[in-house]
């Protein structure tokens, strides 16, 4: 769970504003991309009664050229750094930190001080190298693109890389692959902070599907489907109508109209993992849900998401999360009196 709570009321115009602040760092050869991928999600971020949860400032040491095309000025200067909970370093198309490993010694300075004084730290993509460069990252399990293995991790060799999922979550450092894989970071950093309704609804308002694990593949080869009929996209909204219900795999295949064996394949080279491992992770997630939204026990819960007991819904979400039920609601429920 968050190390990182954020306050509970947005600001007013006699009291300071005291939600979560994000700097994200903006280098030379900025990936487009990367760089409006915070302010989208975290902007997108709000309550029931759409107050906005963070505040997102871009800062470095000047005009920056992107991988665009265009000419980004930061609003804000590397002193941010010295003030936000959250620092976001987005990738880079270029620069010493993909190409020999320096890094500007005040970048490096300011990046190190926030890490020092308890802010977190997360990068998108090559931003990876940045933290690397500035010695974050000796030790600790990261992710980048899949594409800049062969040059990133000779420059650094002290850190245990991981080429092949979305992101990793190591605690106060969070890294993520490129592109899409920083929109799933931010997500899994608001429902962190603020649990799945927040981060679902910050995902409806970006139009991009809510949730995916971390630990899935990042690179799936799979040719563009033919028809709409060969996806196993409509399977799966089946599904989702059905938590609660016994779902096999053989029902499923049945929907789909084809064998269990294509089924299986399919489904696996569309979204990276096995029918059955993608079921229990929406039960996990509807679950989350429902603790945070009612005061059903646990037994309900569990039997609402399709888990079957209360006993494998802790189960399962102490495996996929870290966190008993209890716990969970607690963190995000913290005025109900719900007894689990």
């Amino acid at each position: 769970m968050s190390h990182y709570p954020t306050e509970t009321a947005g600001s007013a115009p006699d009291r300071p504003d005291r939600r979560h602040l994000i700097a994200e760092l903006v280098l030379d050869g900025v990936v487009s991309f990367d760089l409006g991928t915070p302010p989208q999600v975290f902007n997108a971020a709000r309550r029931a009664d759409l107050e906005r949860l963070y505040r997102v400032r871009v800062c470095g040491t000047g005009p920056t050229r992107s991988t665009g095309g265009f000419t980004v000025v930061p609003d804000h200067g590397l002193d941010e750094l010295a003030r936000a909970d959250t620092v976001i370093v987005p990738g880079i198309g270029r620069g010493g930190p993909v190409t020999d490993g320096s890094l500007d010694p005040d970048v490096k300075d300011a990046l190190r001080a926030a890490h020092e004084r308890g802010a977190r730290i997360v990068s998108i993509c090559t931003g990876a190298s940045v933290l690397a460069a500035a010695g974050l990252l000796d030790g600790r399990p990261a992710a980048t693109h899949w594409a800049w293995a062969g040059r990133i991790a000779p420059l650094y060799p002290r850190v245990r890389w991981n080429f092949d999922v979305l992101f990793v979550d190591d605690g106060d450092i969070l890294t993520s692959a490129g592109v899409g894989a920083g929109v799933d970071l931010c997500l899994h950093i608001v429902r962190n902070d603020h649990g799945a309704e927040a981060a679902n609804r910050a995902a409806r308002r970006c139009v991009v599907p809510p949730f995916r694990q971390g630990g899935q593949a990042q690179y799936i080869e799979r040719p563009v489907p033919h028809s709409v009929g060969l996806s196993t996209e409509p399977t799966r909204n089946w599904a989702l109508d059905r938590l609660a219900e016994p779902v096999s795999l053989e029902e499923m295949a049945a929907h789909a109209r084809v064998s269990v064996r294509t089924f299986t394949r399919r489904f696996r080279d569309e979204t990276g993992m096995s029918p059955r491992q993608w079921l229990l992770r929406q039960r996990v997630a509807h679950a989350q849900l429902l603790l945070e939204s009612t005061d059903l026990g646990v037994e309900t819960v569990a039997r609402r998401s399709g888990l079957g007991s209360g006993t494998a819904l802790r189960q399962h979400m102490q495996s996929t999360i870290g966190v008993a039920p209890s716990t969970y609601r607690k963190t995000f429920r913290p005025m109900q009196s719900a007894s689990l």
